[in-house]
């Protein structure tokens, strides 16, 4: 049995419907070549379900009310990595300030979250898994 064939014969739905990222922030610039060292902050999503993933990404502010949806699809048995830098619709985020996401989809999803900063020559990157809600 090939690899693939195990994976179908798998359980695949797996995570949650609500995630969310309590930390957020995307520096103003930074030193890197770009795109790839372009500072960011990223969601990345994995959908390993038999349907596309519909998902909504709202932003919270601290002084502010919040913004959203950003809608991104999934499609399934895939995974997608999704810049916060590259949201623009309904809204850009912006850049140097503080800010937290709500990420909510039609089918359980897993997400992680990842900052890469180039602000200085020896790059940072951080990475966590996002907290999964009660759906």
């Amino acid at each position: 049995m090939s690899a693939f064939e195990k994976i179908k014969k798998m359980r695949t739905e797996i995570g949650k419907k609500e995630w969310a990222i309590a930390e957020g922030y995307i520096p103003k610039y930074g030193t890197g070549k770009e795109p790839e060292f372009t500072s960011h902050e990223t969601a990345c999503i994995l959908n390993a379900n038999e349907q596309e993933a519909q998902v909504e990404i709202f932003i919270y502010f601290s002084d502010r009310d919040p913004i959203g949806p950003y809608k991104v699809t999934v499609p399934a048995k895939r995974t997608r990595h999704v810049r916060f830098n590259d949201l623009n619709d309904p809204e850009e985020i912006p850049r140097g300030t503080d800010y937290a996401s709500i990420i909510r989809s039609d089918v359980p999803i897993v997400v992680q979250h990842t900052r890469l900063d180039s602000r200085q020559a020896e790059n940072a990157l951080l990475t966590t898994m996002a907290f999964p809600g009660n759906q």
